[in-house]
């Protein structure tokens, strides 16, 4: 745990939970904030951050870079973390930091399956394991966003998703996959059923987002809110502490598709996120847009879309190989 700051009652740890409730930040953002403070408070001996400072970040980043040789990504989340720390909690304003070296970002291409490729991973694959990788695959979904989906936000009939507050908090509209829509619409008659016996057995409603709770206390026992991939069971909620249903843990479909992977005989590294990849190189492959990808994905700059341009264009740049004759 963070040390206390002086002349306070609560743990600097939980004024910092607060203060990222309060900004709305995600429970994964939370926990992995406060592991980047707690490993810097460790890397100093234990020593409150009140009494650190520039210079002991730099060098606790210094660390992660050249010991550690994290990620670049890896390198910012923590010094992302620290920053709300020092400006946010406990209100302190950092000047530059001197000397600080920055894990070096090398360029890497996604792994992106053929259209065959793709087609054996889900054939590999059956049951909610499948209608997960199906829409991931073919509406280019993140992980969250399609273990979030909500019965409300799946609109059968014109054949689209709403992503709600996706990755920077946005909302976006993406494409449903004409032949998911059959099995969506088994998947949701039998999520009906969990729905009912969780209403008859005056089970909790299902979480929501931020202080819509609050606003509108009945909402989580309505159809529409409940989770298009729900648990089998209730498990306790780590922000309000209620026991309630949640949506599928993440492992479903990481070992699923994993397992898939190995039956279809795949020699690539198949992941959730090969999926998201996958849709977007297949969309540009066949004469989509780049602009029409980016707000389907829902990238903030279009210059992360481009990344796709140099997959697709690998195997197909229209030039003959001298190995290949004339």
């Amino acid at each position: 745990m963070l040390a206390s700051v002086p002349g306070k009652v609560k743990p600097l740890s939980e004024r910092m939970r607060e203060t990222l409730r309060r900004g709305r930040y995600s429970y994964r953002t939370e926990e992995a904030y406060l592991m980047w403070c707690r490993q810097f408070v460790e890397f100093h001996g234990g020593v409150s951050p009140m009494r650190l400072g520039e210079k002991e970040i730099t060098a606790f980043l210094n660390h992660l870079a050249t010991e550690r040789r994290v990620a670049a990504s890896t390198q910012n989340q923590a010094l992302n973390a620290l920053l709300f720390l020092y400006r946010e909690v406990l209100e302190r304003k950092l000047g530059e930091f001197a000397g600080l070296m920055r894990a070096r970002r090398p360029p890497h291409l996604p792994t992106v399956l053929s259209r065959d490729e793709a087609r054996r991973l889900l054939d590999a694959m059956d049951g909610t394991a499948r209608l997960m990788a199906l829409l991931l695959y073919g509406s280019g979904l993140r992980l969250n966003e399609c273990l979030q989906l909500r019965v409300k936000d799946v609109d059968l009939e014109r054949r689209q998703i709403t992503v709600r507050s996706g990755k920077g908090g946005k909302d976006r509209v993406t494409l449903l996959p004409v032949v998911a829509a059959g099995p969506l619409r088994e998947h949701l008659a039998l999520g009906r059923k969990l729905f009912e016996l969780d209403r008859k057995a005056d089970q909790p409603g299902v979480a929501l987002p931020f202080a819509l709770e609050a606003k509108y206390p009945n909402a989580g026992k309505e159809w529409g809110w409940f989770w298009v991939f729900p648990a089998k069971g209730e498990s306790r909620d780590p922000v309000s502490g209620v026991t309630r249903r949640h949506h599928v843990h993440e492992v479903f479909i990481q070992r699923a598709i994993k397992a898939a992977t190995a039956r279809a005989a795949l020699t690539k590294p198949v992941s959730v996120h090969t999926l998201r990849h996958s849709f977007a190189t297949h969309l540009l492959e066949a004469g989509r847009d780049i602009r029409t990808i980016q707000e389907l994905l829902g990238h903030s700059d279009v210059s992360t879309t481009m990344i796709y341009t140099h997959v697709s264009n690998m195997g197909g740049l229209g030039i003959a190989s001298p190995a290949d004759g004339n």
